[in-house]
């Protein structure tokens, strides 16, 4: 088979068009639902169960949930982390949290000194100092979920709902590379 000039500039640029996509292709998050289901408000104050046999729940004695780490920890192991990762840093954590939902987003006061604001249905770019990272949050069904990607690829995923008629607040932590667990925590927090 003989390719005239014009058609061989047509499949080499062709050719080049695919090889340029499949090296572009990174890992992006979904823009998750940016309304509330309806009756569901996380809205309240509420404090970690500290019973150890709670899935992950268990307290240290440093007033941190075992296995996830303090923020002092998260923030060290930004600067020595091999891999990259730096979606650890944007995970929050307190014993007591107060919650707000408005229509539009959630408040979350972790032990009176740290507020996140997450948007229902917002997908942006979010910063701690020089550390940038892309977040996505808004509901999935009954639940709210905050994703937090990182530029090494890796994912933070948050997902809070209600049980026990709105008594228990769960809070499931993922954080993942790819198909691979770093960390999989629950965190059971029981209405004030």
């Amino acid at each position: 088979m003989f390719l005239r000039k014009a058609d061989f500039v047509v499949v080499a640029a062709a050719c080049g068009a695919m090889m340029l996509s499949s090296c572009s292709t990174q890992a992006t998050l979904s823009t998750k639902n940016a309304i509330a289901p309806t009756g569901v408000d996380l809205s309240g104050r509420w404090l970690v169960r500290a019973d150890p046999g709670a899935a992950g729940s268990s307290m240290t004695g440093d007033g941190h949930v075992s296995g996830i780490p303090s923020a002092r920890k998260r923030r060290h192991h930004r600067a020595t982390d091999s891999d990259g990762e730096t979606a650890l840093i944007f995970l929050e954590y307190g014993t007591s949290l107060k919650i707000t939902q408005t229509p539009g987003g959630l408040f979350i006061s972790y032990d009176r000194s740290v507020v996140e604001e997450y948007r229902f249905g917002e997908n942006r770019m979010i910063h701690i100092g020089p550390i940038e990272a892309q977040r996505a949050s808004g509901w999935d069904d009954t639940s709210f979920v905050v994703e937090t990607l990182d530029d090494s690829g890796t994912t933070l995923f948050e997902a809070w709902h209600l049980e026990d008629n709105g008594n228990l607040l769960v809070r499931d932590i993922r954080l993942y590379k790819g198909d691979k667990d770093r960390m999989v925590r629950r965190q059971l927090y029981d209405r004030l």
